[in-house]
């Protein structure tokens, strides 16, 4: 049994660790709650803004746009999103395999780059030796729309001069504070077919407990100019709606999952404590004991 010396020493540095645990378990706390109130906010922003697409866009399948072009899959741009920092739980452990799996599926015809954005998805990436064309480190914990552009802007230009065939975002979907799920989605090229589905289905999540007739009811609006290029128009603002949104996402998760891995580091170094404080209370027991047994064999000895 250690020394009641070496357990005090051990027992206040653990006093210490929960210390800034519990100190990290709240600031994260504070910034999910934001986080979390950002995305959210999005989320019902995005609803709104494509319920505009049911009554302008009609004409759908004969849209010609850079962004609607399917070709033949020979070049992926695949954009990873994880932080910059750990101690966040299996956050970007997660993301980070689910990338690795979608590279280990790749076949010679088909070659996978990467942007990253996060500085734990960038070593990962740099480990296995993948191309990277791009990094972002610097942006901010509280993302805006304008913080996007140079991320959406790379991406659909390079898309665009036909560099790349598809472009996939891999990031991870906020559900709740102990739920966190790791998602891989396509965002260019635009499918007709999904942003059809998406026109016709709307509303369909939104209330569910109105008549049928309620949730066909569409808007007619007044448009100046040509349709087709206002649909463009919205895929573009779409596609860079898409990243912000999954940047919120993976931000809200992260937040949420360092808050839940710094509160279980602060419960288990609260048992820890007790179980180092039970043993040196059985340590000095033993010390006390012993000195007595002592005491009482000089005694016997004297007499």
């Amino acid at each position: 049994m250690a020394g009641t010396k070496e357990i005090k020493r051990r027992i206040k540095s653990v006093k210490s660790t929960k210390k800034i645990t519990k100190a990290m378990e709240l600031v994260a706390a504070s910034k999910m709650k934001r986080a979390v109130s950002a995305t959210l906010a999005s989320r019902l922003y995005a609803e709104y803004s494509s319920s505009i697409l049911t009554s302008v866009a009609k004409n759908i399948e004969k849209i010609s746009s850079p962004l609607f072009t399917e070709r033949e899959v020979k070049n992926v741009l695949l954009i990873l999103i994880t932080s910059n920092r750990g101690l966040c739980g299996a956050y970007n452990a997660q993301i980070i395999k689910r990338a690795l799996f979608l590279i280990k599926k790749e076949n010679e015809n088909t070659n996978i780059h990467i942007l990253t954005i996060g500085k734990k998805g960038d070593v990962a990436m740099r480990r296995i030796n993948k191309n990277i064309i791009a990094s972002f480190f610097e942006l901010p914990d509280y993302v805006s729309l304008r913080d996007v552009v140079p991320i959406s802007k790379l991406s659909i230009d390079e898309f665009s001069l036909g560099n790349y065939d598809k472009v996939l975002v891999a990031y991870t979907d906020f559900i709740s504070a102990l739920n966190q799920k790791p998602n891989i989605k396509q965002i260019l090229p635009v499918s007709k077919r999904s942003l059809k589905e998406l026109i016709e289905n709307l509303g369909e999540n939104k209330n569910n407990q109105e008549e049928n007739s309620k949730q066909d009811r569409k808007i007619d609006y007044l448009v100046e100019g040509d349709t087709k290029d206002l649909i463009a128009s919205l895929a573009l603002k779409l596609t860079r709606m898409q990243i912000y949104q999954m940047l919120l996402e993976s931000n809200a998760s992260e937040q949420s999952s360092r808050m839940m891995a710094m509160k279980n580091a602060s419960e288990a170094s609260g048992e820890m404590i007790d179980d180092l404080t039970l043993m040196f209370n059985k340590a000095r027991q033993a010390n006390i004991t012993r000195e007595i047994s002592e005491i009482s064999a000089g005694m016997v000895t004297a007499d």
